[in-house]
């Protein structure tokens, strides 16, 4: 069978198993969910084998130490997984509620009731937890999905894969609801994303490259980000502690994930007192700090930061460092350089506060909190199918309401129209 066939084919089993799902019971999935965290943690040691083939392979090929990173299934991870898929079928079902019916002056009565998007295409790289993740976000929200990793952790999600359709077995649902493309051939990933008969959605995870192709090439609506440049910004009225403490986790907590800190702007009525404190805890930890020169002069030996560096996204021990005049110069290099993921203000000023979150426009703004909280599971989602930094059809992280619609429900009672 040739790529074309073999993909078709996966298209015409979710496409069934999408219409299934669309009536399953609330029981029925959450107990899938279940059957699936309990395969995942009785297969924990021969999952943590079986990345570890992956990641010899990915070392000896050269992989990047952020994507080596990713790739890695500790017992932590393996833990978290199941954890979340728990959570997952904890959450409400949203699939069937409907809105308050409203009566109009012709005696219909109109409503609206949430539905499942249908067939879910998800194309991600190194982290094979996303496999599991995408897999229990799409099953209780009533989708069927079609998955496509990296080839760089192939074993790691068809090991994953087999949980998920042992536990979706033993409860007497489709495996095919959720099935996982075996060809790492790059040629899948253009039949893929032509097929708009049987895809509804397509959801790219992975670098700027993987995710630029799938919007140019997909034929169906594509939920995605591009990069994730991250900004904490230290205000006036900034805590000192809270400020330190935040910018320090926001950068090193982990260095390969879209929600990391990649630049931090600091008001400079504050930048001596908390750099002289903070500049030490990165050196500590072998940050390479790029800044302009006011920033220099209190640092000392760093590279003087380009527009290029303010621009870029590292998913490295690497970071840009800018002192600002206030608030709306924070603002405004935000909006220039930023990638409307996640940005952070540190202020005990609530009018500076309100101005941050109202003004910036990011698909997540906080205050006093670590960029690193933008995340599904942080956010009660269980999980996340992916953050998306478009304004339609979803924003954010992107959980169970990110992967439903909604269609009118219209009653009446023999109603025409006149």
């Amino acid at each position: 069978m040739d790529i074309k066939e073999y993909i078709n084919e996966l298209g015409v089993h979710a496409y069934a198993a999408s219409r299934v799902m669309a009536s399953v019971s609330t029981n029925k999935k959450n107990s899938a969910l279940d059957a699936i965290a309990k395969e995942i943690v009785k297969n924990k040691d021969n999952l943590i084998k079986i990345n570890n083939k992956d990641l010899q392979s990915a070392r000896e090929s050269g992989l990047e130490s952020a994507l080596l990173d990713r790739l890695e299934l500790t017992e932590a991870r393996i833990t978290a997984m199941a954890d979340g898929l728990i959570q997952v079928a904890g959450l409400e079902d949203l699939i069937g509620k409907t809105s308050e019916y409203i009566e109009q002056a012709s005696g219909i009565k109109v409503g609206q009731m949430r539905v499942p998007l249908g067939v879910i295409g998800i194309i991600y790289e190194s982290r094979p937890n996303v496999t599991a993740d995408a897999a229990g976000l799409c099953l209780k929200s009533g989708n069927a999905t079609i998955l496509r990793g990296g080839s760089e952790a192939i074993h790691s999600n068809q090991a994953i894969a087999n949980c998920i359709r042992a536990g979706l077995k033993s409860v007497g649902l489709p495996e095919n609801a959720v099935q996982l493309i075996e060809t790492t051939k790059r040629e899948a990933v253009g039949e893929l994303l032509r097929m708009s008969e049987y895809v509804d959605v397509i959801v790219p995870r992975g670098g700027k490259g993987l995710i630029e192709r799938v919007s140019t090439e997909a034929r169906m609506p594509v939920i995605k980000h591009l990069d994730g440049i991250c900004h904490v910004y230290i205000d006036d009225d900034a805590d000192t502690e809270k400020a330190i403490s935040i910018a320090f986790n926001a950068k090193t907590q982990r260095y390969g994930t879209c929600n990391t800190m990649e630049c931090l702007l600091i008001a400079r009525s504050r930048a001596k007192t908390i750099l002289e404190k903070l500049g030490p805890m990165y050196r500590d930890k072998k940050v390479e700090i790029r800044g302009c020169e006011e920033s220099k002069k209190i640092l000392g030996d760093i590279k003087i930061a380009t527009s290029e560096d303010y621009a870029t996204e590292y998913l490295a021990p690497i970071m840009s460092l800018k002192i600002v005049n206030g608030i709306d110069e924070a603002m405004q290099h935000i909006d220039k350089f930023g990638s409307k993921h996640t940005d952070t203000i540190v202020t005990e000023n609530k009018s500076n506060a309100d101005r941050f979150l109202r003004e910036v426009d990011s698909s997540s703004v906080m205050l006093n909190a670590s960029t690193r909280f933008a995340d599904g599971y942080e956010y009660g989602l269980g999980a996340e199918i992916g953050i998306s930094t478009d304004k339609f059809h979803a924003r954010g992280p992107v959980g169970l309401e990110g992967l439903t619609s909604q269609k009118y429900i219209v009653l009446g009672d023999g109603n025409i129209r006149s």
